[in-house]
């Protein structure tokens, strides 16, 4: 009922339900979003304007209560206020009668003041009267003293006793002519002496210059000297760690330091710049001497950098780079000992001016060099360069980088160099054995390189199973790594042994295993060349482990490093594939001479009337060609190739037997014939047989044998020599007999089998019932052969 009730007042005050919500919402300080947006929403937007201006009327009706409540409150305070303004009045009134007392007691003590002050003044007058005549005779002997020192050329201590007449007697001269003169003559004497220190200084700029190149190559000199003994003590630590690995002994090494003095290297006097420098400070023109001093020293140094071109610069870069050395060494002393003259600021900025000349200078010239020789000369020396700058403090890297930038050209330029000597070398290679006579040439030639096959040393005179092209190769790939080497030391980076890993690589595969390829198919190479190539590839990669550990211990990486499995050269199996490559084309070749030898079995007589006695002429220049060429191979090819060989000539030969029987020459053989091949090839597989185990393969090969070389001949030999061919097809028979065969070669070849005009085995079909079941027998064969195909 209650709240009823108070719905009923809210509607009569005309207040509805929403005008209420809307009142609590603002009195509670929430979000009226959602309410506006959903009025919007709604299309009542003047609703919600009524009840917003209903809530306002109400809230200014509650102000006015609240200042009718308060106002009189208002009214007692503003009382309070004018109550206090009463007593502010009365204390002013005081502090101004105070005043006026205090000021009538004073102007007494003032009076006597001002008198006490005049008395002060008239003593101060008369002291200065009289400090002022000392002064005049103070001064009178400066001037004495001052022209003793300017008639002696003792510009500072006249500079001493001038700057102690100006700062202190001078502005105290009591006879205004004397200290006119004076003040005149002040100037004229400064710009005197001023230019006097100028012309010696001007003199000591040109005697800096032209002792700079000294400087330069005296301080290179010294570094170029450390180098040498810091290598030769790296050399001396490497023999004695190799020894001591190899349990040779303990060997103890020390690193001796030689401190260099700078004394000895800077051999040029600065005292003209201290003094000078010293004498413009005192002049009080610092300022103007610092800017003198970097403007002509900045000219100098653009000078400096200017080349001849009257000179090739592989001539004058030593006295280049050595004027800026000299240059720079002086700086640094000067920044060091002058006094702040220099400010490392400008230093850096001339530094920074030479580096970039020199970069472009060092870049233009490499870019038109085309000797590696040439280009590491000059890098060489620019190392010594920055190994000496750098002692100096100098930032040194951004030269160092331009050289690091350079070396694919310098590795182009030796590589092609090799090639040349490498191309020169193979040229006049004879392809004949080594014969090596004594034990200083066995380790010249073979150990030096790493090329021994056993670790006993032989008998002499030995006959290496190379030529001497593999020597000659290798001094000149590790010429090249030197070169690498030589060239990457003492550069940008310290650890390029994965560089001169890279390099060696190239050198190997892009120089000389392509000029290696090029000789094996200029197709100018007999059978004998072919197989030395090959044996001599077999040594290169055998060297192949010493380059690397040659290239490691000239890096000065530990030897170990290099000898794990996974560190082996890409070209050692390149090398490995132009083996392969030298072993086809030397079975081409190969091939290409039993082809001479067995197109004689043209000569054969095909259709024999009597059974031979003995094998064909042919295969006696084949059994000796073969047991020449495997012998030969047997001395330089290792084991794996000799098997290759004796492999691919038989085959080929096996192969060679069966086109006889197919070539379009023979229109029709005989059993006597078959005969006659026969005993050839029992000599081939008793040759076969005896060189398989002569040369140690069947120790190897246990499966395998040069006899099975010559199975699809044997086969087919035996097929034509069977009692039954018919069981050829058999697949059981065949399979086990005959599984070497091809059904068409088979075909082709049984239909040339005849004995006379009169048929298949018409001269022998009536001597026995056993010639005739066998020509039956093939007849069979024949029909069903025909059947197949």
């Amino acid at each position: 009922m209650e709240s009823k009730a108070k719905r009923r007042v809210a509607t009569e005050n005309g207040e509805t339900g929403e005008d209420l919500v809307l009142a609590t919402l603002i009195r509670n300080g929430d979000d009226l979003g959602p309410i506006v947006r959903h009025a919007f929403e709604m299309g009542r937007p003047e609703s919600l304007l009524h009840q917003l201006k209903h809530v306002v009327k109400k809230k200014e009706v509650e102000i006015e209560d609240l200042c009718k409540t308060h106002y009189e409150e208002f009214i007692l305070a503003v009382d309070e206020l004018r109550g206090v303004l009463v007593d502010a009045e009365e204390l002013k009134g005081e502090l101004s009668s105070d005043n006026f007392k205090l000021q009538e007691v004073g102007s007494a003590l003032l009076i006597k003041l001002e008198e006490l002050l005049e008395s002060y003044s008239i003593k101060k007058n008369v002291t200065e009267a009289i400090k002022m005549s000392k002064n005049c005779v103070q001064v009178l002997e400066l001037c004495v003293k001052f022209n003793k020192h300017i008639s002696e050329g003792q510009f500072y201590p006249a500079l001493k006793t001038l700057d102690l007449i100006e700062k202190n007697y001078l502005q105290n001269i009591p006879v205004r002519a004397v200290r006119m003169i004076v003040e005149k003559r002040i100037p004229i004497i400064k710009l005197h002496i001023e230019k006097k220190v100028t012309s010696q200084f001007n003199e000591w700029l040109v005697h800096i210059r032209s002792s700079a190149k000294d400087i330069g190559q005296m301080a290179i000199g010294h570094a170029a000297s450390a180098r040498q003994r810091d290598e030769e003590m790296l050399e001396r630590q490497r023999k004695a760690e190799e020894q001591n690995i190899s349990g040779l002994g303990d060997f103890a090494y020390t690193l001796d330091v030689e401190e260099i003095d700078e004394e000895s290297i800077l051999k040029v006097d600065l005292t003209p710049l201290y003094r000078a420098y010293h004498i413009q400070s005192c002049l009080g023109i610092q300022e103007q001497f610092w800017e003198y001093y970097y403007r002509n020293r900045l000219l100098q140094l653009n000078s400096d950098l200017q080349i001849s071109s009257a000179q090739p610069f592989v001539e004058s870069h030593q006295i280049f780079l050595a004027q800026i050395a000299g240059y720079f060494i002086v700086e640094d002393r000067v920044l060091r000992t002058a006094g702040g003259l220099l400010l490392a600021e400008q230093v850096e900025k001339m530094w920074d001016t030479a580096i970039a000349k020199m970069k472009s200078v060092l870049e233009e010239q490499f870019s038109h060099m085309n000797s590696a020789t040439h280009l590491l000369l000059v890098k060489d020396y620019v190392t010594l360069l920055g190994s000496t700058l750098r002692q100096y403090g100098y930032e040194v890297g951004p030269l160092l980088e331009t050289l690091d930038k350079s070396r694919d050209k310098y590795h182009e330029l030796l590589s092609e160099e090799c090639r040349q000597q490498i191309a020169n070398v193979i040229a006049s290679d004879t392809y004949e054995q080594m014969v090596l006579k004594k034990d200083t040439d066995y380790e010249s030639v073979v150990l030096s390189f790493n090329l021994q096959t056993s670790d006993i040393t032989p008998a002499f005179p030995y006959i290496a199973p190379f030529s001497s092209t593999v020597p000659d190769a290798c001094r000149i790939v590790r010429s090249f790594i030197k070169g690498c080497v030589d060239y990457l030391s003492h550069g940008a980076h310290t650890n390029f042994y994965d560089v001169v890993r890279k390099y060696l690589d190239k050198l190997l595969i892009d120089v000389l295993n392509e000029v290696i390829l090029n000789t094996i198919q200029s197709g100018n190479i007999g059978v004998s060349q072919a197989m030395q190539i090959a044996a001599n590839i077999s040594a290169l990669e055998r060297a192949c482990d010493f380059f690397l550990r040659h290239a490691a211990q000239l890096c000065g990486i530990p030897i170990r490093s290099v000898e794990r499995p996974q560190a082996c050269l890409t070209a050692k199996v390149v090398l490995k594939t132009s083996r392969d490559e030298a072993y086809l084309a030397l079975l081409n070749l190969m091939n290409k001479k039993l082809d001479q030898f067995m197109a004689l079995t043209e000569n054969i007589n095909w259709t024999l009337e009597e059974p031979p006695q003995n094998g064909n002429d042919y295969i006696n220049e084949v059994v000796i060609y073969l047991d020449t060429l495997l012998s030969t191979a047997q001395q330089i090819l290792p084991l794996d190739a000799l098997y290759k060989v004796g492999n691919g000539a038989l085959d080929h030969i096996s192969n060679s037997i069966v086109s006889a029987f197919l070539s379009d020459s023979v229109k029709r053989f005989s059993a006597n014939a078959v005969m006659g091949i026969n005993y050839d090839l029992k000599m081939l597989e008793s040759f076969a047989d005896e060189k398989f185990h002569s040369t140690g393969l069947s120790e190897i090969y246990k499966e395998g044998s040069f006899r099975g070389c010559l199975i699809e001949a044997r086969q087919l030999i035996n097929l034509l020599s069977s009692s039954q061919p018919e069981n050829f097809m058999n697949p059981v028979i065949r399979e086990k007999n005959y599984n070497a065969l091809d059904y068409k070669k088979v075909s082709s070849i049984c239909e040339k089998f005849k004995d006379s005009t009169d048929g298949i085995f018409g001269s022998l079909s009536n001597r026995n019932n056993k010639q005739s079941g066998r020509k039956k027998s093939l007849d069979m064969l024949k029909k069903r052969l025909k059947d197949f195909n």
